[in-house]
């Protein structure tokens, strides 16, 4: 008898994937890998390390899956650990460009410049691709609580689980963060 693992609730699936139903993690990679890749991308700004770290944070949800809380919605679970790769990405990010500021100015002659995206078919993507970075440069706290509130539209009270600050803090950041958005892009018009 075969089991129906697209039926399952998250906690089913949670509880086969312990058990070494293999299948039932990855229903539960299929029914949550978009919306994690969104909440990734949209805090980092590059699909491609977007697509590396959804699957870190895929990796990481199976190596915790026993401390995982079914009291918990298992979303939340996994954009809290998405945010955490996203934070480590950031430092070692910060790291890697300190050193390579060290590098002898001769060596710098040889790197090639980074060649700016040009979609010149489409204006909406040139907008979309302007919003994005500018999500990507608000300071962490700020463009944490933005993302999960309205790109992947949890409640206040699951974005405040999922990043263990209060309710109203929540509010606020988000408040600060829309503020702070509408800034950057009315200057970098």
């Amino acid at each position: 008898m075969s089991l129906d693992y697209q039926s399952a609730s998250d906690g089913e699936l949670v509880t086969l994937s312990l058990a070494g139903q293999q299948p039932a993690f990855a229903e539960i990679m299929r029914r949550h890998r978009a919306a994690v890749f969104r909440l990734i991308r949209s805090h980092i700004g590059d699909a491609d390390e977007a697509l590396d770290l959804t699957q870190e944070t895929f990796v990481a949800a199976w190596r915790a899956l026993r401390r995982f809380d079914p009291a918990r919605s298992l979303l939340t679970w996994l954009c809290a650990i998405a945010i955490n790769k996203c934070r480590d990405w950031g430092r070692k990010r910060a790291v890697r460009r300190f050193f390579s500021l060290a590098a002898p100015i001769e060596d710098a002659r040889h790197v090639p410049e980074a060649q700016p995206e040009v979609d010149t078919a489409a204006a909406d993507r040139q907008e979309l691709a302007r919003v994005t970075t500018a999500i990507a440069n608000l300071p962490a706290p700020l463009k944490e609580v933005l993302i999960l509130r309205t790109i992947e539209s949890l409640s206040q009270a699951e974005t405040a689980e999922t990043l263990g600050v209060s309710a109203k803090t929540v509010e606020t950041r988000l408040y600060r963060a829309r503020a702070k958005l509408a800034d950057m892009l009315a200057t970098s018009e």
